[in-house]
């Protein structure tokens, strides 16, 4: 099954900070509420239950019929298997069909757990962790950051020397307030100091950086990233932004002009060209 859409728009909006703003203070009606403390994480009130219960309540009749005969092949099925067939169509039901991101994400997680393999655990916590980053209610965002915990600490059980998975774990914590940030950047630069090559750990880290309001290492951490891969269009968007935020407007208009060959997206290149008028003002 190919991704759904929102995945790789997900990515894009993710990359553009302050080009876009994605929003969700309510999702499935669940009001949005203060964030809880680190220590009552594991503690979560929101359930699958829960998010599937409201997800259903936006298909039709036939579609519910559907899903309850799958749901309920799952209750009979005893061999591993059936059961990993029915997840799969579950997810491809809440893809393609319904267009719902977490009940997709939350059965092809299922899947990966039965079928317990390195590469479908890190897939699926790479999904749950790329989601909660566009996630904004508390609650869902701590459901997605312990179920992308869960699936990254399974796969670095199969391959510790994973580091991918252990960067994936440390953002999992930093971005989806299930412990301290320090907790999560430790994890991260962990990979980051055994190989400074690491894209991926450069990269979430100067993502970290950013959260906190620290442009200068975030300008840094990206530079790293474009020298390793000069047509990086995230790394570039973000330098560009890190050196906006820092008041370099010069350096910040050169990023952003060089991140627009590398865009096939109409929207976003129009986005970066009024960000690129606005600073030249």
């Amino acid at each position: 099954m190919k991704k759904p859409q929102w995945i790789t728009a997900g990515v894009v909006l993710l990359l553009t900070l302050s080009l876009y703003a994605l929003t969700q203070n309510n999702l499935f009606g669940i009001k949005k509420r203060p964030a809880p403390s680190a220590s009552a994480a594991e503690n979560a009130v929101l359930s699958i239950d829960t998010i599937l219960h409201h997800a259903k309540e936006a298909l039709k009749p036939d579609q519910l019929q559907r899903i309850a005969f799958l749901e309920n092949s799952i209750t009979r099925g005893d061999v591993q298997a059936q059961k990993l067939k029915v997840y799969h169509q579950l997810a491809h039901f809440w893809a393609d069909t319904a267009n719902q991101l977490l009940p997709y994400t939350w059965y092809t997680a299922e899947a990966a757990r039965l079928e317990n393999s390195e590469k479908s655990l890190t897939f699926a916590a790479r999904l749950f962790l790329n989601a909660l980053r566009q996630q904004e209610n508390p609650e869902v965002k701590q459901w997605m950051a312990l179920q992308s915990k869960d699936l990254f600490e399974r796969s670095l059980t199969i391959n510790p020397q994973n580091d991918s998975a252990q960067v994936g774990l440390g953002a999992a914590y930093l971005f989806g307030g299930i412990a301290s940030p320090m907790e999560g950047i430790l994890k991260i630069r962990q990979v980051a100091e055994k190989d400074s090559t690491n894209v991926y750990a450069q990269m979430t880290l100067g993502e970290a950086s950013m959260t906190s309001g620290q442009f200068d290492k975030a300008v840094d951490r990206f530079e790293r990233v474009v020298t390793l891969q000069p047509k990086n269009l995230e790394a570039i968007l973000l330098l560009a932004e890190a050196n906006e935020r820092i008041g370099n407007k010069a350096e910040a208009i050169r990023w952003y002009k060089q991140s627009i060959p590398l865009s096939n997206i109409p929207d976003l290149k129009a986005a970066v060209a009024q960000k690129i008028n606005e600073l030249s003002k």
